[in-house]
């Protein structure tokens, strides 16, 4: 059986932070906060999202993950396909990640990181 990339997601932030999903959104039921342990502040943000949204021309919805990373390294990151502005966040702090398989785990793992430290 072959993961999504939103449930590997989850299952990275639990292993590596012990990070249990957060569904506080009452409008948003499928929306997932990942919170450091404090229960305050958010390192990530899974949303499932109109693609055209994210001005991509294909139909249908997409789950993103939004991280926080480097105000210097965001033009750098908006080249890698499958990595656009951040959906509902700062753009000038936040990304967004499409979750469906065009960026690697190794990457977003890596961005997930950076954004758990980030937001401490």
């Amino acid at each position: 059986m072959n993961l999504s990339q939103k449930q590997c997601v989850l299952s990275y932030v639990k292993r590596k932070y012990d990070t249990i999903p957060d569904h506080s959104f009452h409008y948003f039921p499928d929306y997932i906060a990942l919170r450091h342990e404090d229960r305050e502040t958010w390192f990530g943000l899974i949303l499932n999202v109109p693609r055209q949204t994210l001005k991509l021309s294909e139909g249908g919805n997409v789950d993103i993950l939004d991280v926080k990373c480097r105000p210097e390294n965001i033009q750098d990151y908006l080249t890698t396909e499958g990595i656009v502005p951040a959906y509902h966040m700062n753009k000038s702090h936040w990304i967004s990640i499409l979750l469906d398989g065009s960026v690697s785990d190794a990457l977003i793992e890596n961005l997930i990181d950076v954004s758990f430290e980030l937001t401490l």
